[in-house]
């Protein structure tokens, strides 16, 4: 006699299971949802930024609820304030664990950064310096958040304006040694790399040769703006307003080289423009994604 197995659940049922897009993807805007759901042609992936679906439903939810049936949702944390000097926000957290639950995201990132000091909020992420004692306060945030989320974070390298003199290794140590201790994963977004490294007069070259590149579950991209800085030196901005300049993508096509297909997302957040425009900056990443990815990956020559 046939075992009669137990009716899925609505939420079950909602929620397809994808498997890994080793493809480019797009931060979603509200505004491309027709445009989105018309394209024929689809992107791997949608990334959303966790912060602007921490209400309990409305539009922002019955957008992302119909996406959800046809792509991965990433979830991108951008105030979990990890960096920072005081205790994890507890209801941040319990909110944050409700998205997780409502839209089985693949992947859960936040910023190496802090921005938060006593009551006080700044809509920015803020460098953190690279001691021995911040380090061990980065792994007890991350650890924590882990526990709450129920699920593993990647943690993205900064864009940086400033140095601290008070720092006591490199970057890439500390973002490895917390790997390491934490057993998180990695967000590598390569335009941080061009821009702090402008800013600080170091290689962007050598910065990846030192990145613990195996520990890369997704890859950012996204364009900057070039200012002067009192000195009339080059300082470039992390805008996210304008296209992925020459510089980054060689830059994304020597990591690729090097590990083969990552989820990558193109991040545009500011002057957001048209559907089209987005989806050729995707479109352009999966060229490099399948110039490297063998005959492992047949979605990417699909895609291509």
């Amino acid at each position: 006699m046939q075992t009669r197995q137990p009716p899925r659940s609505a939420h079950d049922l909602r929620l397809p299971i994808f498997p890994t897009p080793r493809r480019s993807g797009a931060g979603f805007k509200p505004e491309h949802l027709a445009d989105i759901l018309a394209d024929t042609r689809k992107v791997g992936f949608f990334e959303v930024h966790a912060e602007n679906y921490m209400g309990d439903g409305g539009p922002p939810h019955a957008m992302l609820d119909r996406l959800r049936n046809d792509y991965p949702i990433f979830l991108h944390g951008v105030a979990m304030s990890i960096g920072g000097e005081a205790p994890l926000d507890k209801e941040h957290l319990r909110r944050f664990r409700r998205l997780v639950d409502r839209y089985e995201p693949h992947v859960v990132s936040e910023h190496l950064a802090w921005s938060t000091h006593d009551t006080a909020y700044y809509n920015d992420l803020l460098p953190v310096p690279y001691t021995k004692a911040v380090l061990g306060r980065v792994v007890d945030h991350i650890d924590e958040a882990q526990n709450a989320l129920g699920r593993p974070l990647l943690l993205e390298n900064p864009s940086t304006y400033v140095a601290f003199t008070g720092s006591e290794m490199s970057e890439t140590d500390f973002i490895r040694e917390i790997a390491r201790r934490s057993g998180c994963g990695l967000l590598l977004d390569v335009n941080n790399v061009l821009v702090s490294a402008t800013n600080h007069s170091f290689s962007p070259q050598q910065y990846l040769a030192d990145f613990p590149l195996h520990l890369v579950r997704e890859i950012h991209l996204a364009g900057h703006a070039t200012e002067e800085d009192d000195d009339g030196n080059p300082l470039l901005i992390d805008s996210h307003d304008r296209p992925v300049t020459a510089d980054v993508w060689a830059l994304y096509e020597r990591v690729i080289a090097e590990l083969g297909p990552v989820p990558t997302l193109i991040e545009w957040d500011n002057d957001v423009p048209a559907w089209s425009v987005l989806k050729a900056e995707a479109d352009a990443a999966d060229a490099i994604l399948s110039r490297h990815a063998g005959d492992a990956y047949p979605e990417l020559r699909r895609a291509g």
